[in-house]
């Protein structure tokens, strides 16, 4: 056999290694081939081509391998149990830019699927691997690096911890000063994991200056970088007040409050979500967010959308009402009452009507007249059938339950409970006719109102437990007026008259 035809067929053993590998990670694209790839044993016939001595071979089986293992963790399972990672780990520090891209991503796309797949990641000695590739000079390189790096670390706090020792957060920090925006989400997203964890985790990425960094892009036109940016600031104000207070310092009022405005659905969320982290820590902070307008802001986004997007809006007003009654009222002031009500009334999914419940009976528990401007939006009744109804979940019932007794403790403004004395069950009942009791002793022209409207005979018919809470409150109800017309709007009355007319003689 001559030279050129040895040539001949080392040639075609290339291409046919080339075709291969490029046909099985473009079938691998495609969920309806991954069974059938899996079933055909591609793995174990991709690995020995990651150490194929031509670079593209071994870029594109290590980007079939990725592919593979993103679909499922069986198959990122395989991966692991194939010895495929110290390959790659080792060729993710000798190889091209292009062969490091790819062998970030497998790893990724193996550790997103469980904590116990990102440990074997750790284990096989990847963090330090991944850190040195976000000093690379190619900024793709890094991305893929961050990447890797943000969804071992999301899983939880011993991971999170194993990506800080190996020193990865100040790079992540310099990665978000990077000009290139793709560079800089991904950047962001994995200093958002790593500070969700814990308050030390976060305080490990505040200490390596990435709050300025964050909130200096607050601005950026790229909804997306803006997401990770609102995420990882809310990942760090969540944990303590001195977090907190330091994310504030960062001047991120008033310009956070034009996210609520943005067009992005996930923008205005996670905005919400980072005011709400920040609200719930003290009434200083509270304070300062309503003095920048925050409220309000707050407010008009949850106007503006629907679903899971108005959850931590809804929540944030809770939380502001919650610290004190100047707070309360500023929510009532900037109209939250008529807007929770419509979510209240509006939402299909129970937990945001919850939360819409829970916010509310913040607000009304503090005064009565905190309690008249909830009860005046006709909440009351909307709160009882959502208690009552076998559909509503445990949640649900018990978030309105609080709330209607919050606010029923309150509550004086009597036309608004007057409806509940003919729906609300024994337990509810005895917060309803307790503030009928503490009200009309001292008002003449609602005892005259009770009596007109209906509520006395109401009340008259209710059976109450000798010597129970309720029986106290109907007596003192039944004392505010004269003898025979408590006598004549009892259940009975009318027949013991007509009793006592068939058994009258005349006198002749």
């Amino acid at each position: 056999m001559s030279q050129r035809q040895v040539l001949q067929v080392f040639e075609q053993y290339q291409r046919a290694r080339t075709q291969f590998v490029q046909t099985v990670a473009e079938l691998a694209t495609r969920p309806q081939n991954i069974e059938t790839l899996q079933n055909a044993g591609v793995m174990a016939l991709l690995r020995p081509l990651l150490l194929d001595v031509v670079p593209n071979i071994q870029q594109t089986a290590a980007l079939a391998l990725g592919r593979l293992a993103n679909y499922n963790d069986d198959l990122a399972e395989a991966v692991v149990k194939g010895d495929i990672l110290p390959q790659l780990v080792y060729s993710l520090a000798e190889q091209n830019r292009f062969y490091k891209k790819a062998a970030a991503f497998v790893l990724r796309a193996v550790g997103k699927h469980s904590p116990q797949l990102a440990q074997a990641i750790v284990d096989c000695g990847a963090l330090d691997t991944l850190v040195i590739c976000l000093e690379d000079f190619d900024p793709g390189v890094k991305e893929a690096a961050s990447w890797a790096l943000g969804y071992i670390a999301r899983h939880n706090a011993e991971l999170s911890q194993a990506v800080v020792d190996a020193g990865a957060i100040p790079l992540l920090v310099l990665c978000i000063q990077e000009p290139e925006i793709a560079l800089r989400r991904i950047a962001a997203s994995a200093l958002s994991d790593v500070a969700k964890h814990s308050p030390e985790l976060a305080q490990t990425v505040v200490d390596a200056g990435a709050i300025a960094h964050l909130a200096q892009m607050i601005l950026n036109p790229d909804a997306k970088l803006k997401r990770q940016v609102l995420s990882a600031l809310s990942q760090i104000a969540k944990h303590s007040v001195d977090l907190a207070e330091m994310v504030v310092e960062a001047e991120i009022f008033p310009v956070v409050l034009t996210c609520l405005k943005d067009s992005d659905e996930y923008v205005k969320k996670n905005a919400a979500t980072l005011i709400r982290e920040i609200a719930r820590h003290t009434p200083e902070l509270s304070q300062l967010i309503v003095n920048a307008g925050g409220v309000a802001a707050v407010i008009d986004c949850i106007g503006s959308c629907r679903g899971n997007v108005r959850l931590p809006g809804i929540m944030m007003l809770g939380y502001v009402a919650a610290h004190s009654e100047n707070l309360a009222m500023a929510v009532i002031i900037s109209k939250g009452v008529p807007q929770l009500a419509v979510c209240l009334s509006e939402e299909p999914e129970d937990h945001i009507k919850a939360a819409a419940a829970w916010s509310l009976g913040q607000i009304g528990r503090h005064t009565p007249e905190h309690a008249r401007a909830v009860a005046v939006a006709n909440v009351l009744p909307v709160l009882l059938s959502l208690y009552m109804a076998t559909e509503s979940s445990e949640d649900l019932q018990v978030k309105t339950k609080k709330a209607l007794k919050n606010i029923l403790q309150k509550c004086t403004h009597l036309p608004a409970l007057e409806p509940l004395l003919h729906d609300a069950p024994p337990n509810i009942l005895k917060h309803v006719v307790g503030q009928f009791s503490k009200v009309l002793p001292h008002d003449s022209k609602a005892r005259r109102l009770f009596v007109t409207s209906g509520g006395l005979k109401k009340v008259q018919e209710i059976k109450a437990e000798a010597g129970s809470l309720l029986q106290e409150y109907i007596n003192t109800i039944n004392n505010c007026y004269p003898e025979e017309i408590v006598r004549y709007y009892s259940p009975g009355y009318s027949q013991a008259l007509l009793e006592r007319v068939e058994n009258y003689q005349p006198v002749l």
